[in-house]
């Protein structure tokens, strides 16, 4: 049977649960529509007669004009639908109530408290390049070493990050990637630190200890190959052991809900990640923040076309005034490199039923909840405030990701209709936001949202997926972690040498 969904009451258009074919009758609003023609899941049909030029409404805003007529029960996709977005705006403070309320049931997960007061969901040892001229040292020094990982049982895994970037790098990327990696370095889910140089990098790495500031010298070490004697992969080992033996007390402990900190993130969207996925991390996220705990959404230009509701949530003016400049900044990035600020929905996307940017963000948004933001990140900054946060940094799914994890973030909750593989330095959850992708990629996808369009109560779900993420902050392995899936990927705007 055809079905068809209306997700807001001032909607123009329905989403299709299932393929609905040309003559399929549907009922919305007590009413029967006709289709005109075939409408595949995920896609919109057209609820009444709309004309060319006329806004199409999802989720109760305008998501573009029609480049075309549209009869009633017709499809409507990225081919006759066309943006509304333009450049930089002007925006006026004007806050709504957004207050999630504080919860006195506890929650508690069990994780590592670090001596810096940090709590860690993971007790790993990480290999970290200073530049991409030592990756393969730092992969041959985690080789050797993994070979006596049974003498650390408190270790759970040993993994380098190696990246391109490093040197060769002007201004804006050569300060990104230190930033990062400095970020890395620490990171409460590392239970010691590797550094690795070459000794003739932009990354000096006198300058980068500098950077780093005061460390655990006992857990975060630092070699530079061009001083070292002989073979560096060896004395590498051989400090990584001392790390090793400086953790092998490491036990994980009762530690309140309060203290994790979520990256929330979309990437390959379909028509369903608005109505499923990215509304399971909203209240997710309201969760988290009731307990004082903390989340961060970023995708800045997945923001563009829903800021306006972000910006109404600000606690104050001066976080509103951060949002705007988040705001108006990256949309000066794209201009500046002679791009439309509106060109975002992959062939994936569209594929899924996707059609513009702003159908995007209002979906991506979603995933922000109902909670007031509380503060607002630069890229490579560290969170510094409680409750919601936004952070500055791209769509791509392996650079935001990292971003997410660099600003202190020791999960990833990342939604997906189309499914990847990919991880980045903390565990990466993938959520479907339908029952096909999860069912046929079991390997890639660690909880189905789709259930709630199956029809299972949404309380329920919701249950389940709050348990699911205090499993995980406890040491349960995600699909990336258990491929070995982990990656970093450094925002480059600039001019390599």
């Amino acid at each position: 049977m055809a079905t068809v969904l209306k997700i807001n009451q001032a909607d123009n258009v329905a989403v299709a649960v299932t393929n609905v074919a040309a003559g399929d009758v549907c009922h919305v609003d007590g009413r029967q529509i006709k289709a005109v023609s075939d409408i595949p899941a995920g896609h919109k049909m057209a609820l009444k007669n709309l004309r060319k030029g006329e806004n199409v409404i999802k989720y109760g805003y305008p998501i573009g004009h029609l480049l075309e007529d549209v009869q009633e029960g017709g499809l409507i996709d990225h081919r006759i639908l066309k943006t509304n977005l333009e450049g930089v705006l002007e925006y006026k403070y004007s806050p709504i109530p957004a207050c999630v309320e504080k919860s006195d049931v506890r929650a508690t997960f069990k994780g590592y408290r670090r001596s810096d007061g940090q709590v860690g969901v993971r007790n790993e040892l990480w290999v970290l390049p200073t530049v991409g001229c030592v990756n393969g040292v730092a992969e041959a020094i985690v080789r050797n070493f993994s070979r006596d990982m049974g003498n650390w049982p408190a270790v759970e895994r040993v993994v380098a990050f190696p990246h391109n970037y490093g040197c060769s790098q002007l201004g804006d990327d050569h300060e990104n990637t230190r930033k990062i990696l400095a970020d890395i370095v620490h990171h409460p889910n590392a239970a010691g630190v590797l550094v690795v140089a070459l000794g003739c990098e932009n990354n000096q790495l006198q300058a980068f200890r500098e950077l780093v500031g005061p460390v655990d010298e006992t857990r975060v070490r630092f070699m530079e190959c061009q001083k070292v004697e002989g073979d560096e992969v060896s004395f590498g080992v051989s400090l990584l052991k001392e790390i090793a033996e400086a953790c092998a007390d490491d036990r994980r402990e009762d530690i309140p809900a309060s203290e994790l900190r979520i990256g929330l993130k979309c990437g390959g969207s379909d028509g369903f990640s608005g109505i499923t996925a990215n509304p399971l991390l909203g209240r997710f996220s309201d969760w988290i923040v009731s307990r004082n705990g903390t989340t961060v959404l970023t995708e800045v230009p997945e923001m563009f076309g829903a800021e306006t509701i972000l910006m109404a949530r600000c606690a104050n003016e001066e976080v509103f005034g951060k949002t705007v400049r988040l705001i108006n900044d990256f949309k000066e990035y794209f201009i500046s490199n002679h791009q439309p600020v509106y060109e975002n929905p992959s062939p994936g996307n569209k594929a899924g039923g996707i059609s513009t940017l702003e159908e995007k963000s209002l979906g991506c948004t979603q995933k922000s909840g109902t909670s007031a933001v509380t503060d607002v990140l630069k890229y490579g900054e560290r969170l510094r405030t409680r409750g919601l946060n936004l952070l500055s940094a791209p769509g791509n799914d392996l650079v935001a990701a990292t971003a997410l994890a660099a600003s202190g973030c020791q999960i990833v909750l990342f939604t997906t209709g189309r499914g990847t593989p990919f991880g980045t330095f903390v565990p990466t959850a993938k959520i479907s936001t339908n029952s096909r992708i999860a069912s046929m990629k079991p390997g890639w996808i660690d909880f189905n949202a789709g259930t709630i369009l199956d029809g299972r109560p949404v309380t329920s779900v919701d249950d389940e997926f709050i348990d699911f993420v205090l499993s995980v902050a406890s040491g349960e392995k995600t699909c990336n972690e258990k491929s070995a899936y982990s990656e970093i990927a450094i925002f480059k705007t600039g001019v390599t040498l």
